[in-house]
C-alpha cells in the first residue's frame, strides 16, 4: 500500500568535492583519449590528498594522453589555483600507474559483448520536466548556483568545495514542497556564520526552489555548515577517489543502483553504456505515457552480445501490461552493447561535462539518452 504522504532527502557535490574532483579527472584523460582514438579503451580511477594527484588503471589506445597536463587543466577549471590551499594546479604531485587491458577481457569485448558482468538501471518520473525525482534535481540546481555565484565572484570568498542537501515532502506520490535544505560551502576563514548563511539563501537558495515550493517556515530550515567554519576543504581536508558518487551520479537514492560507477570508463565498459542506455528507455516509456513511473534493468555477462535479463517495473503506473513494454522494448532496441554504442554515439569526447551535477535530466546537446526521440515510436507500436 502506497505511503500518501512522507518526505525524501537526496544530496549532490560541488565540482570541487574531492570525489568529483576525481571524477572530472578521469573523464578528462577518457575524454583526450577518445578525441585521439574513438575505439580506446579506458578505465582509469584518480585519486586526490593534499598535494597529491594519482592516476592509475588500464589503457589500450592508438592514441596518446598528456596525464599530468590533463590533469593540472582540470584542477584549475575546478578553481583549485592557490598552493595555500593545500591542493593547486600549479603545485600539486602528480602520479600515473598505468598499464594495458587484459587481454582476456578485450576478446569478450572485441567481439561486441559485453566487457564485464553486472546490471544496470534506469529511471524516469514526470514529476518534473527533466523526467526526474525532484529531491536531486533541486540538490544538483543548488550545487551549480554555488559554483556560478563563486565563478562570477558574486560571493568572492567562496572556495570550490561544497554540498547540498535537500527534504521534499510529497502527497500521494507527488512532490509537494520543500521542508529543509543543508548547505554546505567553502569559504574565506573570515567570513562569518551570519553573514555566509544570508548571503547563501539569497544568492543560491531563493533563486533555485521556486516560491510555490517553499514550505511555510523554509527560511528557518535552511541549515550552513553546521559544524560552523568550512575554510578547510577540498583534497586537503578529504581525500578523493574516482566512483564514489554513484547516488550522485543518478537519481539521489530513489531508484535502486546496480552498483558500477561510470567516469573513467569508456562506452564499452556496461556499466555506462547500459546505464545511460537504459536512462534513456525510461525517459521514453514515460513521456510516451506508457507509465508515470519506469525503473529498467538490464543484465550481462561478460563476453556475451545479448544480456543476461531485462525487465521493466512500473510500481502500478503503468496503462499498459509491464509485459508489453518489456516486449516493445526487446523488439525495437538493440540491447547489446555494440548497439547501445551506435544507438546513443557514445565513442565520442562528451565525458568531463557529465563528472559533476549528475548524469541524467541534464538539457546537454551530447547527452544523447536524454532526447526524447524514442517517444512516438513507443506510442505507435503501444497503440495509445
Amino acid at each position: 500500500m502506497t505511503r500518501k504522504s512522507f518526505t525524501f532527502t537526496s544530496e549532490s557535490v560541488t565540482e570541487g568535492h574531492p570525489d568529483k574532483v576525481c571524477d572530472q579527472i578521469s573523464d578528462a584523460v577518457l575524454d583526450h583519449l577518445l578525441a585521439e582514438d574513438a575505439n580506446s579503451r579506458v578505465a582509469v580511477e584518480t585519486l586526490v590528498t593534499t598535494g597529491t594527484c594519482l592516476v592509475a588503471g588500464e589503457i589500450t589506445t592508438k592514441g596518446y594522453c598528456p596525464v599530468e597536463h590533463v590533469v593540472r587543466e582540470t584542477v584549475r577549471e575546478i578553481g583549485y589555483t592557490r598552493a595555500k590551499h593545500g591542493f593547486d594546479c600549479e603545485t600539486i604531485g602528480v602520479l600515473t600507474a598505468i598499464h594495458e587491458q587484459s587481454p582476456e577481457i578485450a576478446q569478450g569485448v572485441d567481439i561486441g559483448g559485453a566487457g564485464d558482468q553486472g546490471m544496470m538501471i534506469g529511471y524516469a518520473s514526470n514529476e518534473m520536466p527533466e523526467y526526474m525525482p525532484m529531491p536531486i534535481m533541486l540538490a544538483h540546481k543548488l550545487c551549480r548556483q554555488l559554483a556560478k555565484v563563486r565563478k562570477t565572484k558574486e560571493l568572492n570568498y567562496l572556495r570550490p568545495d561544497g554540498k547540498s542537501q535537500v527534504t521534499v515532502r510529497y502527497e500521494d506520490d507527488k512532490p509537494v514542497e520543500v521542508v529543509k535544505v543543508l548547505l554546505a560551502a567553502q569559504h574565506r576563514p573570515d567570513v562569518g556564520q551570519e553573514q555566509l548563511r544570508g548571503d547563501l539563501i539569497e544568492a543560491v537558495v531563493l533563486p533555485v526552489i521556486p516560491d510555490e515550493l517553499r514550505a511555510d517556515g523554509l527560511a528557518d530550515n535552511v541549515f550552513v555548515n553546521r559544524t560552523g567554519s568550512f575554510s578547510t576543504g577540498g583534497p586537503q581536508a578529504d581525500s578523493g577517489l574516482t566512483g564514489r558518487k554513484i547516488i550522485v551520479d543518478t537519481y539521489g537514492g530513489w531508484a535502486r543502483h546496480g552498483g558500477g560507477s561510470f567516469s573513467g570508463k569508456d562506452p564499452s565498459k556496461v556499466d555506462r553504456s547500459a546505464t545511460y542506455m537504459m536512462r534513456y528507455l525510461a525517459k521514453n516509456i514515460v513521456a510516451a505515457g506508457l507509465a508515470d513511473r519506469c525503473e529498467v534493468h538490464i543484465a550481462y555477462a561478460i563476453g556475451e552480445v545479448e544480456p543476461f535479463s531485462f525487465d521493466t517495473f512500473c510500481f502500478g503506473t503503468n496503462k499498459i501490461p509491464e509485459e508489453q513494454i518489456n516486449e516493445l522494448v526487446r523488439d525495437n532496441f538493440d540491447l547489446s552493447p555494440k548497439g547501445i554504442i551506435e544507438h546513443l554515439d557514445l565513442q565520442r569526447p562528451i565525458y568531463k561535462a557529465t563528472a559533476a551535477y549528475g548524469h541524467f535530466g541534464r538539457d546537454e546537446p551530447d547527452f544523447t539518452w536524454e532526447r526524447l526521440d524514442a517517444v512516438d515510436l513507443l506510442r505507435e507500436k503501444a497503440g495509445l
